[in-house]
């Protein structure tokens, strides 16, 4: 095994194409780090220069989000473009995690910090998997539709900002999937993919963790400033997320991921009008 630091792995991930191997080297170092963590004798963070964009396999075709085609949630093909696009996300997941590692080996943060965002890494590696698995199981695969070519965005955009990687990523982007997990779980209640339905529920219970670290990661480094969080937050989602956040929100499990209301709701069209 390559890297023999943590941010030496983290980049090893990014620059590897193919989703499959690409999670699978990500459940090797996370197991890596675990293990070393375990015994006493943490891995060196090291340093590393990871890509301005991750590795790619060369399908799916990444389109401008208008050019990706809409399908009907009711039908069998739609409901494999859902998964599709679950899918894409998933391993945009594994990359934004690793990423963030390598990315900010300069600004010191505890070990905790590390431990989080490898086991976050990890879980999205096996979300990943497991939504390949229901595609294979419809007969299709990871890479047969068209994705959303913007997905990179918040990362590329926060390449430099640390506070503003947990502030849109965690805290809204994956916030967002707390928001709309529940309503695709009943969508695949109603056809009776009870596999689907599983992989969905997984995915569901860790994702509020990943939020949660994103929290706990920004009031940290508020907290290290004397900043206000609200604030912070506020200037930083307008600053580099591109539109309004959309309610419905999911508010129980964004409460236990440490977003109260009051942090979300004047980012909306409906505050922000007012």
């Amino acid at each position: 095994m390559t890297g023999l630091t943590l941010a030496g792995m983290a980049a090893e991930v990014l620059a590897t194409a193919d989703g499959r191997a690409k999670t699978a080297l990500s459940h090797a170092h996370a197991a890596a780090w675990r293990n070393a963590r375990a015994a006493g004798h943490p891995l060196p963070l090291g340093q590393a220069e990871p890509p301005d964009h991750p590795a790619r396999p060369a399908t799916p075709a990444l389109l401008d989000p208008r050019d990706v085609p809409r399908r009907k949630p009711g039908s069998v093909q739609g409901r494999i473009a859902m998964l599709h696009a679950v899918a894409y996300i998933e391993l945009n997941a594994v990359d934004l995690h690793w990423d963030l590692i390598a990315r900010f080996t300069d600004v010191a943060m505890p070990l905790g910090f590390y431990d989080d965002w490898v086991k976050a890494a990890d879980e999205e590696s096996k979300h990943f998997n497991l939504i390949c698995d229901c595609l294979e199981a419809q007969g299709s695969h990871y890479g047969a539709l068209p994705a959303h070519a913007g997905m990179w965005r918040a990362a590329s955009d926060t390449a430099t900002d640390l506070m503003g990687r947990l502030a849109v990523v965690p805290m809204v982007l994956e916030a967002r999937g707390l928001d709309v997990t529940p309503g695709m779980i009943a969508h695949f209640e109603k056809a009776g993919d009870l596999q689907t339905v599983a992989a969905l529920q997984v995915i569901y219970a860790e994702e509020v963790s990943h939020v949660a670290y994103g929290s706990k990661w920004f009031h940290f480094l508020c907290g290290r400033h004397d900043l206000d969080p609200k604030e912070v937050f506020h200037d930083l989602v307008r600053r580099y997320f591109h539109g309004f956040l959309k309610p419905p929100f999911n508010a129980e499990k964004r409460a236990e991921a440490g977003l109260p209301p009051d942090f979300y709701w004047p980012l909306t069209q409906e505050e922000s009008a007012h």
